[in-house]
């Protein structure tokens, strides 16, 4: 009946139909041809040619340094070869202002010898834009400058109710055939000065402690000072006691000369390498009264080499592998899950920071999983559930870390062979938690990337547990 109504509609008026007809025909037709242009403006504004030359563009989220593309990523053994100049840019609006009105335009900023290589025709026959000194510390950036960046210490920050918990570490650990071990070293607030209730002329609390284990033993050696607050702001470059870290290029050398828990002593050197693109860049959380956490890990995965003697037996850690993170931040009433496991060229790290319950939510503080391969970050997921099993006396048996994302679908265990339970000191105290350290072995199943990942490995985790 519908379709009878609407043919005699049409023959009752057929001039008028046509040209309605005619008209969404004309209609269709130009909303085709301006669709087709639209999408052809839309990729000539993305051409290289167009914004700077270069046959690449990569976009960055704010959160994303782009020195640590240039001088890291970039620089991996796979890209540095092709890769003949990589220059950043930077796009905003501007205001021009005349008699009371604006005009809005946009302005992009870049460094102009490296725009001048990649052919830029616009900026090019500007001889008057040269760089600015500004300009020649991107130019001039290199690996070991942007490790030494974003390894640094901070400064305390203003006086906030979470003050006297502050600290930042640099942490260690490695294993080779025979032997493993964590290795931290820990500053930690301004000391109080008793005469003055003033800190001590910028002297603050510090300490090193290693853990040890071999012949599946575990032995622990530590010693505390006072350092000053310039030594502290030369990190990673730290001595703390008769021991030391110093990152000469790409290398971490430690020195470590401790006491043992149950007398002894250990001496001697390890060395780290770092590589460029092989690092997780610095993560911080903020929340409520000024409260902060950050971490970063500068070696996901190294070569570890070295030696060190207990009591005249010489300990070997030669062709082993090492990771090191550094953490800082304001840590009463913190605690943490995490670990880290290495296998072949692959290197991946999980972990979730619980935050003080009146400085941030801990239900909406994301965990985090990233894998690495040999040239850098592969994927990461924030969708991370970390789920803990306890054997019969309370202390972790297995961990099943489970990651989905666009780039991750991974099921995780990770089965405890040891754990050494720590009773906090200092700033990390005032949760009533003990920190446990555990060493283990990894089983990962599931895809990174366009990557089949199906292995088992050693590795090491973290956790906290009530005392």
């Amino acid at each position: 009946m519908i379709g009878r109504l609407a043919l005699r509609s049409l023959t009752a008026h057929p001039v008028r139909s046509a040209v309605l007809a005619a008209g969404f025909g004309v209609g269709v037709g130009v909303m085709a041809i301006l669709l087709g242009v639209a999408e052809i403006v839309l990729q000539q504004s993305r051409d290289p040619a167009l914004v700077g030359g270069g046959d690449v563009i990569a976009r960055l989220s704010p959160q994303v340094p782009a020195r640590l593309l240039l001088a890291g990523t970039l620089q991996s053994d796979a890209l540095r070869s092709r890769v003949a100049v990589a220059s950043p840019s930077h796009g905003a609006s501007l205001y021009l202002m005349r008699g009371g009105r604006g005009s809005r335009v946009s302005a992009r900023a870049g460094i102009p010898s490296l725009e001048r290589a990649l052919g830029d025709e616009e900026t090019s026959a500007i001889s008057a834009w040269r760089d600015a000194p500004e300009d020649v510390a991107w130019t001039q950036d290199s690996p070991d400058k942007v490790l030494r960046q974003i390894d640094r210490f901070h400064q305390i920050p203003p006086q906030t109710e979470w003050s006297a918990s502050w600290a930042e570490w640099l942490y260690f650990n490695g294993r080779a055939a025979n032997a493993r071990f964590y290795l931290t070293f820990i500053v930690g607030p301004t000391l109080p000065d008793p005469s003055t209730s003033l800190g001590a002329g910028g002297r603050r609390g510090a300490g090193v402690r290693l853990q040890l284990e071999r012949n599946g033993q575990i032995e622990n050696f530590g010693e505390g000072a006072a350092i000053t607050e310039e030594a502290v702001l030369r990190a990673p470059d730290l001595t703390i006691g008769a021991s030391s870290v110093r990152l000469e290029g790409l290398r971490y050398r430690i020195h470590l000369d401790l006491p043992g828990e149950r007398g002894g002593r250990v001496r001697g050197d390890l060395t780290i390498d770092a590589s460029p693109g092989r690092l997780v860049p610095p993560l911080e959380l903020t929340g409520a009264r000024g409260w902060r956490s950050g971490y970063v890990v500068p070696v996901m995965s190294g070569a570890l080499n070295g030696e060190l003697t207990v009591d005249g037996e010489r300990v070997s850690l030669a062709n082993g592998t090492g990771y090191h993170d550094h953490n800082w931040g304001f840590w009463q009433g913190v605690s943490w899950q995490w670990g880290q496991v290495q296998a072949d060229d692959l290197a991946l790290l999980y972990g979730r920071v619980f935050p003080p319950e009146n400085a941030a939510d801990r239900d909406r503080i994301p965990g985090f999983l990233g894998v690495l391969g040999p040239d850098g970050p592969l994927a990461y997921a924030t969708n991370v559930t970390i789920t803990e099993e306890d054997d019969a006396a309370g202390q972790p048996k297995t961990i099943r870390i489970r990651a989905r994302s666009s780039g991750v679908n991974l099921e995780v265990r990770f089965d405890a062979t040891s754990a050494v339970t720590n009773r906090a000191s200092g700033p990390l105290n005032a949760s009533g938690l003990d920190f446990l350290q555990m060493r283990g072995t990894y089983t990962v199943t599931g895809r990174a990337a366009d990557r089949d990942l199906n292995f088992s490995a050693a590795g090491s985790a973290e956790t906290f547990r009530g005392r």
